[in-house]
Formats: C-alpha cells, sequence, structure tokens
C-alpha cells in the first residue's frame, strides 16, 4: 500500500505506541522506524507527541524526546497533569489527540499518504477527515496482544492496517530492563481502543 514517489508524514502517538510495542515485548528502534518510512515513500515529516512529566529535575522520557529531536524527529510535547486516584495510586496524565489532530490537518495538503501510529478510536473522526481531503491514511497498531490495541472503528476507517508486530523485525529492538525510577511510575494516557 507504499508507492515509492509518495509524499508522507509520519504521525506518532508517543504513549499509545509504547503501549503497543511493550505489549507486544519489544521496543521501537526509531532510528530504523525512521529509516523504514523513508524507503517506502518520500517522508516529508516525522511527528512524535508525548506529554512530559516534568518534576524535579529528571524526565523518564526527556532522553528519547532529545535524541528524537536531534534525529530528524518533529516533536510536540507538554506538560503531563500529575494527580493521585480515589485508590491512592500516583497517576500521571497528558493527552495529545488535539495537538495531533490540527497538525495533520494543516500538513494534509502537502502529504499523499499520513501513518499513524495509535489505536486510539478517538482519531477515526480525523482519518475520516483526511481521507475527504484525498489523503490516504495508514494506521500502526495491533491485534496480536490481549487486549488488541487498536480500536475495532479506527481500523475499519483506515485505508490500510498495519500490524505492529509485523515490523518487530524491521523497527524493533529487544526490550530492556526498566530502571528502579521508572517501574514507579504510572503513566496513563487514555488509550481508548
Amino acid at each position: 500500500m507504499f508507492y515509492r514517489d509518495e509524499r508522507l508524514a509520519l504521525f506518532i502517538d508517543g504513549s499509545n505506541l509504547y503501549a503497543a510495542a511493550k505489549s507486544l515485548g519489544f521496543d521501537i528502534d526509531y532510528k530504523l522506524l525512521r529509516q523504514e518510512f523513508m524507503r517506502r515513500g518520500k517522508l516529508l515529516r516525522a511527528f512524535y507527541y508525548t506529554a512530559l512529566l516534568e518534576n524535579d529535575d529528571y524526565s523518564p522520557i526527556r532522553p528519547l524526546v532529545d535524541w528524537l529531536h536531534y534525529n530528524g524527529f518533529s516533536m510536540v510535547t507538554k506538560p503531563a497533569k500529575e494527580f493521585t486516584d480515589s485508590s491512592g495510586r500516583r497517576k500521571v496524565k497528558g493527552n495529545m489527540d488535539i495537538e495531533l489532530t490540527v497538525d495533520a490537518m494543516e500538513i494534509a495538503p502537502h502529504v499523499d499518504h499520513i501513518v499513524l501510529f495509535s489505536g486510539d478510536g478517538d482519531f477515526r473522526p480525523l482519518v475520516e477527515a483526511l481521507q475527504r481531503k484525498g489523503v490516504r491514511v495508514s494506521v500502526v497498531s495491533t491485534i496480536r496482544s490481549q487486549p488488541p490495541m487498536i480500536a475495532d472503528e479506527l481500523r475499519r476507517q483506515a485505508d490500510n492496517f498495519i500490524e505492529l508486530d509485523e515490523l518487530r523485525e524491521v523497527i524493533g529492538r529487544p526490550p530492556r530492563e526498566p530502571r528502579e525510577d521508572e517501574r514507579a511510575e504510572d503513566f496513563d494516557e487514555d488509550i481508548d481502543a
């Protein structure tokens, strides 16, 4: 479903892609991901969306954000909101759906194909609107996890569904052991699949 001469843009819902890859037992190598889609077409932009927890002097995701920024990704970030749920557990929430949607609609006249890395059903109306503008939309997520990480309505709306697990050999690397400070973190960003 890719053509070498088509103009591509990648839209990566960071927390959603992280959760999908984690459910499949691998980590994403973003350098390989970018190279793979440069091979598939004329990659104009690769956007990465994430909320940042900037408490004290350290954010666990800051090294990834900095690396992506220096290596050809357009970073879109905002501060995450921290709260304690009813059971007393510390939670972090950061939803980037609006930012991703606005950017996708703005770039639509300049691309032929958008690849959305998310399974969030809230993006179904965005995919439909992009299609009305003549843009083909591929969605990357997984149905091989329990529960599946993609909303059925998003998968049905997309022009093409790409199973993340089938990209494992091309863009994956073995998962690393989380550091002690990351194990304590509980990041929740409304993954509505």
